[in-house]
């Protein structure tokens, strides 16, 4: 009683929550710490990845369009080139003329050099790099080649960097998710961590190169998966490691603190504007299927070319180039050359002051130029990724939405302007920035992570809740292609949680499912001979049968395999007991194990039965189990409504 009081007293102190405070707080860490260190490791070198990255690409533009072609890709707000090369960058403006010709010329060159490289020294380099790593996670256990991260990251520079169009993610993706595997190998991790860890590094370089560190953490998360489903262990390892590479990028660029787009002022105070967004948000879902289908049908295509693979490159970067020099001729201004590289200065010229301000016929030539930017983007990137070029979707992705959505912002100013309701459409500049938005929730089915790494791209918040209402409609009304073909419907039909789910589909479930009450099968004992006993086989039709002692108690079972071998010696089998050839290594089941219990000592024991004995009657055979009828009934329960076997789940329990 004493002690009761004591307890009771102590637990009405004000100060008794600080021990429990304490041992929760260490055993969280303790659990955690492996995981939550090697992600601190992985994110420095995700940020210093980033960082070498961006200066390869910048060098490969300098030497290849500044220098070759006397082309200066217009750079957004937020980044610039590194200090030592700024003045090269200015002398060569001063003294290279832009000659357009050799843009059939040097993106072929960088294309050629590119295919060579993947295709000889890393052949699974080719592509976008982010779709690479979700077949790694839920394939091949978090395995990636050391190799890859590199041959990508030197191919994708040339690539790039020489003209072709693509994203920094793919290559960026791969650097942190190899770094990842390569640490969960040496520290003995396990193929679930593994696969955690890796994936922590993907959102890690995301973080770093779009200065996007909470978008990296929920990217790495969501892209998994092509339903609204998120993978939850990877969340806070990819959150500490996003904030480190943040950081560790910001400390090598004067500008890597500072979103990579300026914007205006925007907000969101109308609720009238929900009806332009809601055309944005069909305008969006309709390009994004385009893009899709125009991406993997280039693929497509580019495969079954006759060919030396390691050429295709070279075709898809001449096309490239030939589509950039079409527009530059037929528009007369270099702003639609941001079909080639990056592209990201389009979008910083497509949300600035100039052509906010635009009305009328120049307002409506702005919009021509932000359309054919958008549908020649589509094509010149399914050019050079499907190729067999190397680097990501998502940056031209940003392009593809971004310049997309503000050429029918400009549209949709001018009519509704014209007929007294302007006030009813939003800037085009929200229209840019909602639709980078809408265009890959749509395109990735990644409506969350997108929602916020546009949001942190643009350092602009206040678009949020159209955001949030165009992203959930693209993705809801979005058709099944997606832009990365290795992601799977639910974490139930991922390989890398099968395991799991058999638990969760059998949870509650136990053996007595399948004994009989009045069960009187037949048994041996030691002392039977063993050429009595193959006609018990043949009266049960099982393949094993228990061995029990005369006051029905569980001594061992006996294989039809064992007595098939026994009776291939006619002089051996009228000497052999069942003794003999008893097995006493093999567990039995009980009737209270779950059948998740049953599923792993029938593959301990590699056995198609196993006895079943009720311990309180010490150790008393009740019973066999096959294989197959617990097999049989996980896929008759597998093709249930999940609430159902969630719910059976939860009573069981009760």
């Amino acid at each position: 009683m004493d002690e009761h009081n004591a307890q009771a007293s102590a637990a009405k102190h004000p100060l008794s929550w600080i021990p429990e405070f304490f041992t929760l707080t260490r055993s969280r860490v303790r659990s955690n710490s492996r995981m939550l260190g090697a992600a601190v490791l992985v994110g420095i070198v995700a940020g210093v990845g980033a960082v070498l990255f961006q200066l390869a690409c910048q060098i490969v533009v300098y030497l290849a369009l500044n220098c070759g072609v006397g082309y200066f890709p217009k750079e957004p707000a937020g980044e610039h080139a590194v200090f030592w090369l700024e003045p090269a960058i200015l002398d060569a403006q001063a003294h290279n003329a832009f000659q357009p010709w050799l843009l059939l010329l040097v993106p072929t060159i960088g294309g050629i050099i590119s295919g060579v490289i993947v295709f000889s020294l890393a052949p699974e380099a080719e592509g976008h790099g982010t779709d690479a790593v979700i077949a790694a996670y839920h394939d091949r256990k978090g395995k990636i080649r050391y190799r890859v991260p590199i041959i990508k990251t030197i191919a994708s520079a040339i690539t790039i960097g020489s003209g072709g169009s693509g994203g920094r993610e793919g290559p960026i993706a791969q650097i942190g998710a190899g770094f990842g595997f390569f640490l969960a190998n040496i520290l003995g991790f396990k193929a679930s961590e593994r696969r955690i860890l890796m994936a922590a590094g993907m959102g890690a370089g995301i973080a770093a190169i779009f200065r996007a560190p909470l978008a990296g953490a929920l990217f790495a998360a969501e892209v998994l998966y092509w339903s609204p489903e998120f993978e939850p262990e990877v969340i806070m390892p990819a959150g500490l490691a996003s904030v480190v590479s943040y950081c560790t990028f910001g400390l090598f660029f004067s500008d890597g603190w500072r979103p990579l787009f300026d914007t205006p002022n925007l907000t969101f105070d109308n609720p009238w504007q929900l009806g332009p967004y809601l055309l944005l948000a069909v305008c969006m879902i309709v390009l994004a299927m385009i893009y899709t289908r125009s991406f993997y049908g280039l693929t497509n295509l580019f495969h079954h070319l006759p060919m030396i693979r390691h050429f295709k490159p070279a075709i898809g970067a001449f096309l490239t180039g030939a589509i950039g020099v079409a527009l530059f001729y037929a528009f007369d201004n270099q702003s639609v050359l941001a079909v080639l590289a990056f592209g990201y200065g389009a979008l910083q010229m497509a949300i600035s002051d100039s052509v906010q301000q635009a009305a009328g016929a120049d307002a409506l030539w702005l919009a021509a130029i932000l359309a054919a930017i958008s549908v020649g983007k589509i094509l010149t990137t399914g050019l050079t990724i499907g190729s067999g070029g190397s680097g990501g979707v998502f940056g031209p992705s940003m392009v593809i939405g971004g310049c997309g959505a503000g050429a029918l912002g400009l549209v949709l100013k001018v009519l509704l302007t014209y007929v007294g309701w302007g006030a009813a459409v939003p800037a085009p500049a929200a229209f840019v920035i909602v639709g980078m938005a809408g265009f890959f929730a749509a395109a990735a089915k990644t409506p969350f992570s997108t929602m916020v790494i546009v949001s942190e791209m643009t350092g602009n918040y206040n678009l949020i809740l159209p955001a949030l209402f165009v992203c959930t409609l693209a993705f809801l009304f979005s058709d099944r292609q997606s832009l990365y073909k290795n992601q799977v419907m639910s974490r139930s039909m991922s390989p890398a949680h099968q395991g799991a789910y058999v638990r969760e589909v059998l949870a509650g479930l136990q053996v007595r499912l399948f004994l009989d009450p009045q069960w009187q099968g037949p048994v041996l004992h030691p002392e039977d001979p063993v050429t009595g006993v193959i006609d018990r086989f043949e009266d049960a039709d099982l393949d094993i049968l228990p061995v029990i002692d005369a006051e029905n108690h569980y001594l061992g079972m006996v294989s039809l395999e064992e007595i098939f071998l026994a009776t291939q010696s006619t002089h051996a089998q009228a000497l052999l007991l069942t003794a003999d050839l008893m097995r006493t290594d093999v567990t039995p089941l009980r009737p209270d194990d779950g059948l998740d219990r049953a599923m792993e000592l029938f593959a301990e024991s590699d056995l198609l039965a196993l006895p079943v004995v009720d311990e309180a009657q010490g150790k008393r055979v009740v019973g066999v189990v096959k294989r197959h009828d617990v097999a049989g009934d996980y896929l008759r329960r597998l093709h249930e409504p999940k609430s159902a076997i969630l719910t059976r789940a939860a009573q069981a329990k009760r």
